[in-house]
């Protein structure tokens, strides 16, 4: 079973209410009030915490986790998109994006965090707007004078020009996330038809065009100025803290900035429906897909547990009553289901996904038949306990970051008004018997009313579940006077007491602590790396077998991805239900990957459960069921997601990308495999590249977690063969390059695409990490690599062409490729690549300033205080040392390589690798709209034909 999202919950049995509440105030700077600390017992999930109240209502979490040199940063505001007024949708998102353009004394947000090797971001819901980052702890006070100067100096800084830029920004952002994506319009047009006009959830986060384009700066400081005070927000912060210190800090920044007006509270309002809705929707996609959505109750409920265990029970997993009944069964693609909460009403969600030309209405007797079944067999106290057991694990796996601490208190607050929600939620989840979910199954889903949306492709109404009987017609907004147009708020204005300008300077320094690897050769053939981690107990391996896709049969081009799928299907007598349930009761879990030159068998356990863990991974790994059923029911799945594949501009470009770079077969196929070869293969071709890649002689075991460096090699060594080194061992295929002397446009036609995808490209350099290659990729910091860099402030920023464009210099063993990206208005097409073009031949021509390199030095120098935080970014780090041969202080040589590189050095990079002339254009659109204007650009212009689709 997928894991369940619950949070915070560990051993049910012994940590209901055993949660310690402290009764002793801690030393506050004036102005600070103590509200509580909340200290776990040992071994809780709970993320301990302590809560502070400003004067002026700003909220204050702090959680202290010493582990690693960083801190993370979340404002969280107490408004999403339900908080809009209709006919002005979009507008939390909208301003979230206007929060990063600059307050009174800060030029540039995302600049001022990158610069000291931090990352931030902001995301908007239908109920919340969070801005993030994550710095080297000695970093935190510049973090905190970043927020505050935007919650108490922005409006001053707005301008008309920043206002357009962003929502053209926006509006791109909704064509490359939804209007350009195949089904991307499913969730608003299933909202659409739930939820009554008006209601706060009928509309989509991020809008629609002619709202957007309505809005005015005036509509944007009156949104500031009534969901923007802090009273109305949450600031978290969590890691290498000093709490006295960062409260002076807090108190500092944030306790000038006066208070907002009254927020009222956000009342619950689940609906109904009186009858089925259906409802038809016609996109660019190659496969149907039924989704039935059944309004129900509200948030942290006893019933919205029950009803997400029933999710889990009933389409969550490969053991899922949906999953084992339709899938396993080859009668559907894909089924699942899902409960889903917001801050105002939860929906219940089931799916079915056919093959090219399946009625939906048979799809929807499939999942209704499915559904019949399970109501008469009912579900067991092994579910529940089975689901007990995933919640465990996965709860203590999310306290490996900070990150994860943070966003589960913030957002627990922010809803809920508790950071410590876990006893209620551990209550609920206890309370869950198989009979209460089954009523909740009756109360809810069975035969009641829903929203059933039939997603069929262009022209294939035939398709559909049911005829429509719900078109939703949007009123006229355009003369909708403004509500609130006699409530308008005054700006508040925040008195300065010290000279906010000055930059922050850092506190101090960071001590990095890089992980200490340990080797070992073994004599059943697998070489050993690992590190040991304790702040968890928790161990994660990851096997890496020569399996990899570029050891293929030039005939059999996708083999590898096959076989990997086929190895999770059960081995040594287990089905692929079995196996999953036995997992699942560890709360551990496996998955098998191939890449070019491995394939990756990944391990994630409980210190407690990993003797069995293994013991499981060694019955699949070691005798795999190879059943001809689910080979040819894998096969089926393939070939259906290779033929929606099109329907994606983005994967249109790479398949270009590889069909103008290469000529040998390997190296020109899709990842995935091909079509052709994949219908003729056979189930002897799986068993032949498991018999002669699947072994253990020349792969690599990464080992991370709480394990010593002898029970880990102890470990190992009992992995023993399970089958003979074949002879005649499989060569590595090698790339034959294609090269065109000229620079060329080359269009793939996308009919109607309301954006552009466009790739500049060329051959580049393999790998390596102090040579040619590493320095290319810092000269590219600065051209296409952050989001500061020169494409993305000219596409984006000045232009508003794109949600985004950059640029990457990519290696790997045997070849190398620098890649320009951007997803433009159509529109926009022609003078997008005028711009790009213009700014790569700048960089050949000219290099880049003192300026722009010192800003790479600074962005660099500390950013290794993130790099280590959890098992999974170690393993990445050890695998990554072993794949390139690499010392283990690479990185060390990386940052004297960056502190003594000069600026004549680095354009010397830009000069030989940033000539536009040598680079190949791929525009993916509508070809009939473009051509004629892309010809006026002076270059040859083709229209490509993919090879593969």
């Amino acid at each position: 079973m997928q894991r369940l999202l619950f949070v915070a919950v560990l051993v049910l049995s012994t940590l209901i209410g055993c949660q310690r509440l402290g009764t002793s105030s801690p030393a506050t700077p004036e102005g600070v009030t103590w509200i509580k600390t909340v200290s776990p017992p040992p071994g809780s999930a709970q993320v301990p915490y302590q809560q502070f109240t400003l004067d002026n209502g700003l909220t204050v979490l702090l959680h202290q986790d010493h582990s690693d040199p960083l801190v993370s940063v979340d404002m969280r505001y107490h408004v999403g998109s339900a908080r809009e007024e209709p006919g002005k949708s979009g507008f939390a998102h909208f301003f979230e994006h206007m929060m990063f353009e600059g307050s009174e004394h800060v030029d540039d947000h995302g600049k001022r965090i990158k610069e000291v090797g931090g990352y931030n971001n902001g995301s908007t819901n239908r109920d919340t707007t969070q801005y993030y980052q994550t710095v080297p702890a000695n970093e935190l006070e510049r973090v905190l004078w970043l927020e505050s100067d935007r919650m108490g100096f922005l409006l001053d800084a707005v301008s008309q020009r920043k206002f357009e830029v962003q929502r053209d920004t926006v509006k791109n952002e909704r064509a490359f996330r939804i209007d350009n994506v195949p089904y991307g319009r499913v969730n608003e047009t299933i909202n659409q038809a739930l939820y009554p006009e008006g209601h706060p959830y009928s509309w989509p986060v991020i809008g629609y065009v002619d709202d957007l384009d309505r809005v005015d700066v005036g509509d944007l400081k009156q949104f500031f100025s009534r969901w923007y005070g802090p009273n109305n927000a949450t600031l978290t912060i969590g890691g290498d803290l000093d709490v006295q210190q960062t409260l002076a800090w807090v108190k500092k920044y944030f306790g000038d900035i006066p208070e907002g007006p009254t927020i009222p509270a956000a009342d619950p309002q689940p609906v109904t429906l009186e009858a089925d809705r259906f409802v038809t929707l016609e996109d660019k996609v190659s496969q149907p897909v039924l989704v039935m959505s059944f309004p129900t109750s509200t948030p942290e409920t006893d019933t919205s547990t029950r009803l997400s265990v029933l999710a889990n029970v009933l389409g969550q997993g490969r053991d899922s009553v949906l999953y084992q009944s339709l899938v396993q069964t080859g009668k559907l693609l894909s089924a699942g289901a899902s409960h889903q909460c917001g801050e105002l009403a939860c929906t219940f969600e089931i799916y079915g996904v056919g093959s090219q030309g399946q009625s939906l209405a048979d799809v929807r007797a499939l999942l209704r038949q499915s559904m019949a079944t399970f109501a008469a067999q009912g579900i067991s106290e092994d579910d529940i306990s089975q689901i007990k057991a995933m919640v465990e694990a996965d709860n203590i796996f999310a306290l490996q970051s900070v990150d994860g601490k943070v966003e589960q208190l913030a957002s627990d607050y922010t809803l809920h008004g508790d950071a410590s929600l876990l006893t209620q939620r551990l209550a609920r989840l206890d309370a869950v018997t198989p009979s209460k979910v089954m009523d909740s199954y009756q109360a809810w889903v069975s035969e009641q009313p829903a929203v059933n949306l039939s997603v069929v492709p262009e022209g294939r109404q035939d398709l559909v579940a049911h005829p429509a009987n719900f078109v939703y017609q949007r009123p006229d907004y355009r003369h909708i006077s403004n509500p609130n147009n006699e409530d308008t708020l005054g700006l508040r204005k925040t008195p300065e007491r010290f000279d906010r300008s000055q930059i922050p300077p850092p506190n101090g320094s960071v001590t990095v602590t890089v992980p200490n690897i340990y080797r070992a050769d073994l004599d059943n053939g697998i070489h050993l790396a690992g590190t040991v981690s304790r702040e968890t107990p928790t161990v994660t391996l990851q096997l890496r077998l020569p399996a990899g896709v570029l050891m293929e049969p030039n005939d059999k081009r996708g083999v590898a991805n096959l076989t990997a799928s086929m190895i999770t299907e059960g081995g040594a007598g287990m089905s692929a239900a079995e196996l999953t349930q036995a997992l699942d009761k560890l709360g551990s879990q496996i998955s098998v990957n191939p890449d070019s030159y491995h394939t990756t068998l990944t391990v994630t356990s409980l210190k407690k459960h990993l003797i069995e863990t293994l013991q499981l991974v060694n019955k699949v790994i070691s005798a795999p069921t190879f059943a001809e059923q689910d080979f040819e029911r894998i096969k089926k799945q393939t070939l259906e997601s290779m033929a929606s594949r099109a329907d994606d501009a983005g994967w249109l470009a790479d398949q270009a990308i590889s069909q103008l770079l290469y000529q040998d077969e390997t190296f020109r196929a899709p990842r995935g495999g091909v079509a052709e070869d994949i219908a003729t293969m056979t189930l002897a071709d799986v068993q032949r590249f498991y018999r002669q890649h699947y072994v253990l002689k020349g792969s690599q075991l990464v080992v991370v977690g709480d394990l010593s460096r002898e029970h880990a090699i102890n470990l190992a060594n009992r992995i023993t063969p399970w089958q003979p080194i074949p002879e005649g061992h499989a060569q590595v295929a090698r790339p034959v390059p294609r090269d065109d002397e000229n620079a060329q446009i080359w269009l793939v036609d996308k009919p109607q695409a309301p954006q552009t995808s466009i790739r500049m490209v060329r051959h580049g350099m393999p790998y390596d990490a102090t040579g040619s290659m590493f320095k290319t990729r810092l000269a590219n910091f600065n051209l296409g690599g952050n989001f500061n860099a020169r494409i993305n402030q000219n596409l984006r920023q000045d232009k508003g062409y794109t949600y985004g464009a950059h640029s990457g210099v990519y290696g790997g063993r045997q070849t190398g490729t620098i890649e320009v990206s951007a997803d433009v208005r159509a529109d926009a097409s022609a003078e997008a690549i005028k711009e790009l073009w213009k700014e790569m031949a700048h960089a050949h021509e000219n290099g880049f300033t003192e300026q722009e390199l010192a800003y790479l030095r600074q962005s660099s120098g500390q950013q290794d205080a993130l790099s280590y935080e959890t098992p999974w970014e170690k393993a990445g780090l050890i695998a990554h040392i072993e794949a390139f041969d690499l010392d283990d202080n690479y990185r060390e040589a990386q940052k004297v390589l960056l502190h003594s590189l000069t600026r004549q050095q680095l354009n010397a990079q830009a000069a030989r690798w940033f000539d536009p002339n040598d680079y190949q254009i791929i525009v993916v659109g509508d070809a009939e709209r473009l051509e004629d204007e892309l010809r006026q650009l002076g270059l040859p212009v083709n229209r490509l034909t993919l090879e593969y689709r």
